[in-house]
């Protein structure tokens, strides 16, 4: 599917009755983001409909009342059913495609995998306040959970010697790292000797596929933001013209 977001005059996309699940997204939502990792990584064929969140095509709100991404159509479901929230999302994934399990098998591990992940809603509360101008401290005591965590299990990545739901339910934030230091300049103030696990993590990530497939740089990013502060978000940015 295109990258083009669909706008409020947009008309229902014509999306091949093909059985594929549907994906309603938006490009530089980290929310959206997660479940792009986690479809990529268990290698899960769908496709992306992009939506303008300024001005919403009216059809959304048939899938997501709240008109909200993502929004998950499980096409071959009666119905069709649509599902919302990321983790939502991504656990039904885990669920219903077990090849390629990113959440631990063991039950009481998949617990605590789910705590680690609601800890970091307090986290990315701290980077959003960071990336607008205040204090970064509050984010870096958040991070150093995760790197006591990542020590502690002295392995590769959260999930092991491969990655698993934890590391691609942080990753959106920790990608935005870049964005931080670009938005902060010289208050930027990472600490590779206060996060040394965490430092090679960042690296091992970046050369992951799934990752990959949806990273952007930073500067993408800071752009969409100034078009957003201007009042004129250019959800289209990555689209090429032909």
């Amino acid at each position: 599917m295109s990258t083009t977001c669909l706008l409020a005059d947009s008309p229902t996309p014509d999306v091949p009755e093909d059985g594929i699940l549907r994906l309603y997204s938006m490009r530089f939502c980290p929310f959206a983001q997660r479940v792009h990792l986690v479809l990529d990584a268990k290698q899960i064929p769908y496709h992306s409909i992009y939506i303008n969140l300024t001005e919403k095509p009216d059809w959304i709100f048939e899938k997501n009342p709240q008109g909200k991404v993502p929004a998950l159509e499980l096409v071959r479901e009666p119905g069709p059913p649509v599902l919302t929230e990321s983790l939502l999302i991504c656990e039904y994934l885990d669920e219903q495609y077990p090849l390629r399990p990113l959440y631990p098998r063991d039950p009481l591990k998949k617990v605590q995998e789910k705590l680690l992940i609601e800890r970091f809603n307090a986290v990315l509360d701290a980077f959003f306040k960071a990336s607008d101008g205040g204090e970064m401290e509050p984010f870096w005591c958040g991070l150093d959970v995760y790197e006591r965590e990542l020590a502690r299990r002295e392995t590769l990545y959260f999930g092991g010697e491969q990655t698993g739901i934890l590391d691609y339910m942080i990753w959106p934030w920790c990608e935005r790292l870049e964005l931080l230091k670009l938005q902060r300049g010289e208050e930027y103030n990472y600490d590779e000797q206060r996060f040394p696990q965490l430092t090679l993590w960042l690296e091992r990530m970046k050369r992951d596929p799934a990752v990959m497939a949806f990273y952007m740089e930073a500067e993408v990013q800071a752009e969409f933001l100034r078009t957003r502060s201007a009042g004129k978000p250019n959800y289209n940015l990555l689209v090429k013209e032909t």
